[in-house]
């Protein structure tokens, strides 16, 4: 039985071991044919070695590989190879070159002229470039290999970095830049012609564009939305630029090039920060922050510890999510970035014991109150646990504030807690009221309380709660969940074609979170002006269209990824609000606003809030439904069997 080793057919799907062998042996046969070619050049007849011309044939190759080796050129990859690694094979011909002279010079072997210490190394190098180019040449038309072909959005400075990073990245093949700037059209940068911006689409399909990158950092969020916009009926991959310090450093890869940002999702511009509302309530203060290792959470330890906080008191009942936020400050502490003590401290908003004996150790000055039960079915299939943490666990957070000393309290809220539908919004919605309530209560429970002027009862703790949508980017968005979907092929799933709601950025989040807690006057509740609501399937066939993909519809059977429509989840709606009443009032921050909503008195809750506890402790869900309708007079759960 005969035995053959099988290759595959494609040089790229061999082994890397058998490749460098191969690269070492063509050497080797270059090396031999070089010196051939310099002994018959030299005595100007086709030669045949004699005697001991033997050994320098010998000793060429024996001399070359290791010094090639040396300088790494067998770890290279022909496809990738660019100016630099021509250079780096000269320089390694060179020193062969020398040392084989220096031999030639000290042996002088009868019948071996010294010159061929000279033309070989020459002749060699010659061959061995040569190689390395057709190689490349040959590997880059391969099948398997074909390169993204780019278009540059933007001919600045910016761009041209760009353009000079790819230049060793042959998996890309710069076509040409665009710009909206009519003096640079018909100009090149380092040869590659500048475009107008209206020959687009007619350059995708004369040049096969598959990739457009945006190498704008100066242009406005509105004018890349513009921009993006008219590329999303183009069949092309949009993507945006890496950071400047990359491209300067030459480390410019396909990963390097990133999906667009999200704030390009967003349809709106991202609020701005005003920085001394946010530092107002943190320098030097004691910070708690509950649900510190969630997307809102962490997102807000990170701007927290930049306004030099003296402590950060970092809350949360998973171990893995605290210490991985914890991880990340205490990193940023020893590069030098702040200076803030860090204090994990795993525990339960739910367990009083626990919160009482963190809060009497460490006497927080301002508490951001962002632990909760937040996914919908999640919490709606476990109403009792959603009701004990969402209710009863910020209920234990007021308390302790109140009882030792916090100046402010904030609480994370959310968009589901208008007319809810859901036992979470309803959760959150009750969580509003107890501050609301006992912000306005002349007696305010729990409190060492203190009398003003005119002899009525004063509130210790400024209570704020801050409403928004939904966040992009954090663990439950949709945005990660697309993104997969695409990559995999799709479908991309949708509850319903015509289901809309708010968006922000997690940093948006955060930054109206800490600016409320500096607005705040005693039972605020502030809320983002966030545009107008996004659907969510107009957001999806947006991500497709800008992956450079086409929606498989009725009207596009040939399309690439399908959207499929899996119907609303239990106790989703179709539309969110942000505001149960009307007319808003304006606060300092242009996109701030603050709402004043009719609630209940706190002694009227009272009696509400403990047959609710004693339900949610005996998981009585029909019970709960009950109680929620009583403290949220705008509850209607979606299901319709329930009360």
């Amino acid at each position: 039985m005969s035995h053959r080793l099988h290759l595959p057919g494609n040089i790229l799907e061999w082994p890397r071991s058998l490749k460098r062998l191969f690269v070492v042996a063509l050497d080797v046969t270059m090396g031999v044919l070089a010196m051939w070619l310099a002994f018959s050049l030299r005595l100007d007849t086709l030669h045949w070695p004699e005697g001991l011309q033997w050994r320098v044939y010998a000793m060429a190759p024996l001399l070359a590989i290791p010094i090639l080796a040396n300088q790494g050129l067998y770890r290279a990859i022909f496809r990738y190879t660019g100016i630099s690694a021509l250079i780096t094979t000269g320089k390694a011909v060179a020193i062969y070159g020398a040392v084989l002279l220096a031999i030639l010079l000290t042996v002088q072997w009868e019948g071996v002229p010294r010159s061929v210490g000279i033309l070989q190394p020459l002749i060699f190098l010659l061959m061995v470039g040569s190689s390395r180019a057709l190689g490349w040449l040959w590997l880059r038309g391969r099948p398997g290999t074909a390169p993204i072909r780019l278009l540059i959005y933007g001919a600045g400075s910016a761009g041209a970095q760009t353009a000079a990073g790819l230049a060793g990245a042959h998996l890309y093949q710069l076509q040409g830049f665009i710009d909206d700037d009519t003096a640079k059209t018909g100009r090149s940068i380092n040869g590659t012609r500048v475009y107008s911006a209206q020959d687009l689409p007619k350059l995708v399909d004369h040049l096969a564009i598959t990739d457009v990158l945006l190498a704008l950092p100066s242009a406005t969020r509105q004018r890349r939305r513009q921009i993006i916009e008219s590329l999303r009926d183009l069949p092309v991959r949009i993507r945006t630029l890496p950071g400047l310090t990359d491209l300067a450093s030459g480390r410019v890869t396909v990963a390097d090039f990133q999906e667009l940002d999200i704030e390009d999702l967003l349809g709106r511009d991202p609020v701005a920060a005003s920085p001394e509302l946010i530092r107002q309530n943190l320098k030097g203060k004691v910070i708690l922050v509950t649900g510190a290792g969630g997307s809102i959470g962490s997102e807000l330890c990170r701007q927290i510890v930049r306004e030099s906080p003296a402590r950060l008191l970092l809350v949360d009942h998973s171990e893995y999510a605290l210490y991985a936020i914890h991880q990340e400050l205490q990193a940023l502490r020893d590069q030098g970035t702040h200076t803030c003590d860090l204090i994990p401290l795993l525990a339960s908003v739910a367990d009083p014991r626990r919160i009482a004996e963190i809060c009497r150790a460490n006497r927080p000055t301002s508490i951001y109150h962002a632990a909760a039960y937040k996914h919908v079915p999640m919490v709606e299939a476990n109403a009792g646990e959603g009701v004990l943490n969402n209710v009863f666990g910020t209920l234990n957070m007021v308390r302790m504030a109140l009882e030792y000393g916090a100046t402010h309290f904030v609480l994370i809220s959310t968009d589901k807690a208008v007319r809810p539908t859901n036992v979470m919004g309803a959760s959150k919605r009750v969580a509003e009221l107890i501050l609301q309530a006992i912000a306005a209560s002349r007696q305010p429970p729990f409190a060492k309380q203190a009398k003003t002027i005119d002899g009525n009862w004063r509130c210790p703790t400024c209570f704020s709660m801050v409403r928004f949508g939904n966040v992009l980017g954090s663990s439950g968005s949709v945005i990660p969940l697309f993104r997969r979907q695409i990559a995999a092929g799709g479908p991309v799933t949708v509850t319903h074609p015509q289901v809309t709601r708010y968006f922000m950025t997690i940093s948006e989040a955060a930054q109206l979170v800490l600016q409320a807690g500096a607005m705040a006057e005693g039972g605020d509740l502030f809320l983002l002006d966030m545009g107008e609501p996004i659907r969510i399937v107009d957001l999806a066939r947006r991500m497709v269209a800008l992956s450079g993909l086409t929606v498989r519809d009725e009207q596009h059977p040939g399309g690439d990824i399908a959207i499929e429509f899996t119907g609303l989840r239990p106790g989703e709606k179709l539309y969110e609000e942000l505001l149960i009443g009307d007319h808003p009032l304006p606060t300092a921050h242009p996109r701030i606003l603050r709402a004043r909503e009719e609630h209940a008195p706190w002694e009227g809750m009272q009696a509400t809030l403990e047959a609710l506890r004693n339900a949610a402790l005996a998981d009585n869900t029909l019970t709960i439904k009950t109680l929620l309708r009583q403290l949220v007079p705008g509850y209607q759960p979606a299901d319709s069997t329930q009360p």
